[in-house]
C-alpha cells in the first residue's frame, strides 16, 4: 500500500502500478475515470460502441468542485479551453422571473471566479471533445466502435464480452456508460426498470442569428452572455446565450404523464411547448419560436430506484457515474459527480496497490456513497422550490428562489478528500475475514433522473 500525497497541479504520471482496467464508455465519467487512473500510473483502456466522437448535445454545467479538476490538467491549460468555450455571466448573474408577468423577482450575482476551482457551463460536445483529446493526447488508450455485449468476473479478475464474442480482462471494470449500462444487471443481481418521473424537458441549442433580427429578444445577444430563469407552477423556463451572445440555448421543465420505456428521448413539438407556455410572459413565446424544429429534443425525465450498491459481488467491477447514481437536472451536479467518482477510484487504487484491488473499489464506495446521495437530493430540493414557489414569500425574500451554491458541494476536493479519509476507511476492507456489504438505502426513496 502506498503513502497519501498532496494533489497534484500539473499532474506528472506517476509510476506504473501494474493495475488493469477496462472502462465501458468515453463520456465524461469514462474519460474523468481514464484519465485520473492514467495519471496515477494505472493501465487503462476506454470501449466506446460509438464509431467516432460527434459534437451532439446541448448545456452542460461543471461545478467549482469539477473545475477544481480540471484545473490541475496540465498546469489549467484544459480549464482555459473549457473557459473559452463555456458562458461567462461575471457580469450578468442569473435573473429569475415570474412566469406571469416577466418582471425580475431576484437578481442572482455570479461568485468571483476562482481561477483554481472555475465553473463551466457550455455546449455538451464542444467540451466534451477538449476532455477526450486531451485523454488520447496523454496516451489512455480509446477503442471507438467496439460495443460491450456482457460482463464477467471473479475473484482474480473481471473482463467484458465484445460484440461479436471477443473477451477482453483486467484487474478491474468500471462501468461508465450510463443508466443502461450492462454491468448495473451484473452488479445488482437483477435488471432495473426506469419509471416515469412525471416531469420532462424540451431542450433545445441553437445559433442566435434570429434572436438578433426580433427587438423583444435581441437584448439577450447583444450584450454579451446571459442567463434567465423563469419559474411558475409546476414548469420553469431556463434561457441562455453564449459565446458572446452568438449562441442561445433553452430548457423547459414541466409536468409529462406519459408512459416511457428504455427510450426517453424524442423530437420535440413546438405547438406543444406553446400550449405549456399559455398565459405566461410573452418573452419566452418569443424565444421559444425562434427554435429551428429539427433541434428540439423532448427529453422525458425518469427515474430509478436508488442502487444499493455500485460494486460487484467480488469487488472486480465499478459503476460510476450516471451507471451508479444518475442525477436531475436541477441538481446541476451529475457530471460533476461523476468526475469526482474518477478521481475518487483513481486515488484509492494506487493508495492501496495490485494486491488490494476489492479493498479499494470498496474503499472508493465507502467515501463516495453518502455524499452522493446528499447531492442527488438538491435536484429534487431545487425543482420543488421553482415549481411550488410561494411567490408572498418570493417577494418579500428574493434569495427563497434563487439557484443554491451550497459550500459543501462546490467547495469539496474529491482528490484531497480521498487522500485524508483513504487509511481509515480502507483498513475497514482490507481484512479478508470481515464480511463485505454496501450501504442499503429503501427502495421507497427513487431519484428522478434523466
Amino acid at each position: 500500500m502506498s503513502s497519501s500525497s498532496s494533489p497534484s497541479t500539473s499532474n506528472p504520471r506517476r509510476p506504473p502500478t501494474g493495475i488493469s482496467i477496462i472502462i465501458v464508455g468515453a463520456g465524461f465519467a469514462g474519460l474523468t475515470t481514464a484519465i485520473e487512473c492514467h495519471l496515477s500510473g494505472h493501465h487503462v483502456v476506454i470501449y466506446e460502441s460509438f464509431p467516432s466522437l460527434k459534437v451532439l448535445g446541448d448545456i452542460i454545467s461543471f461545478g467549482a468542485n469539477a473545475g477544481r479538476i480540471f484545473s490541475r490538467w496540465d498546469n489549467g491549460r484544459i480549464a482555459a479551453k473549457l473557459r473559452s468555450l463555456s458562458i461567462d455571466l461575471s457580469q450578468y448573474g442569473f435573473r429569475i422571473h415570474k412566469y406571469d408577468t416577466g418582471e425580475v423577482v431576484h437578481h442572482q450575482i455570479s461568485p468571483k471566479q476562482d481561477e483554481r476551482a472555475p465553473v463551466f457551463n457550455g455546449h455538451r460536445g464542444e467540451l466534451h471533445q477538449v476532455v477526450f483529446e486531451y485523454a488520447r493526447e496523454i496516451g489512455v488508450e480509446v477503442r471507438l466502435g467496439r460495443r460491450v455485449e456482457g460482463y464477467f468476473e471473479g475473484e482474480e479478475g473481471a473482463g467484458v464480452v465484445l460484440e461479436g464474442g471477443e473477451r477482453v480482462s483486467a484487474d478491474l471494470v468500471i462501468g461508465a456508460d450510463g443508466v443502461r449500462s450492462k454491468a448495473r444487471q451484473l452488479v445488482l443481481g437483477y435488471e432495473d426498470k426506469p419509471k416515469s418521473s412525471g416531469y420532462a424537458v424540451w431542450r433545445a441549442w441553437f445559433p442566435s442569428t434570429s434572436m438578433l433580427l426580433d427587438p423583444r429578444t435581441a437584448e439577450f445577444c447583444n450584450n454579451g452572455d446571459t442567463f434567465n430563469g423563469w419559474i411558475g407552477p409546476d414548469v420553469h423556463f431556463l434561457f441562455s446565450t453564449i459565446k458572446n451572445g452568438s449562441d442561445c440555448c433553452w430548457v423547459l421543465t414541466h409536468k409529462d404523464e406519459h408512459d416511457i420505456d428504455e427510450s426517453w428521448s424524442f423530437p420535440g413539438k413546438l405547438e406543444e411547448v406553446y400550449q405549456v407556455l399559455e398565459g405566461w410572459d410573452p418573452t419566452c413565446k418569443a424565444i421559444v419560436e425562434k427554435t429551428p424544429p429539427e433541434v428540439l429534443v423532448d427529453w422525458k425525465l425518469v427515474y430509478r430506484d436508488p442502487l444499493p450498491t455500485w460494486t460487484s459481488k467480488h469487488a472486480r467491477i465499478l459503476l460510476v457515474g450516471d451507471s451508479a447514481h444518475p442525477f436531475l437536472p436541477t441538481s446541476a451536479q451529475g457530471a460533476t459527480q461523476a468526475m469526482e467518482d474518477g478521481v475518487t477510484i483513481a486515488v484509492c487504487l494506487r493508495r492501496a496497490g495490485k494486491e488490494n484491488v476489492q479493498a479499494a473499489v470498496r474503499t472508493h464506495q465507502e467515501i463516495r456513497y453518502e455524499r452522493v446521495r446528499a447531492v442527488q437530493k438538491t435536484g429534487e430540493t431545487t425543482r420543488d422550490r421553482w415549481h411550488k414557489t410561494d411567490w408572498e414569500k418570493g417577494t418579500k425574500d428574493p434569495k427563497s428562489i434563487a439557484f443554491p451554491r451550497e459550500d459543501w458541494i462546490h467547495q469539496h476536493d474529491a482528490e484531497k478528500h480521498a487522500e485524508e479519509v483513504f487509511d481509515e476507511i480502507f483498513k475497514k476492507f482490507a481484512d479478508p475475514g470481515r464480511e463485505q456489504s454496501g450501504p442499503f438505502l429503501p427502495k421507497e426513496e427513487p431519484v428522478a433522473v434523466s
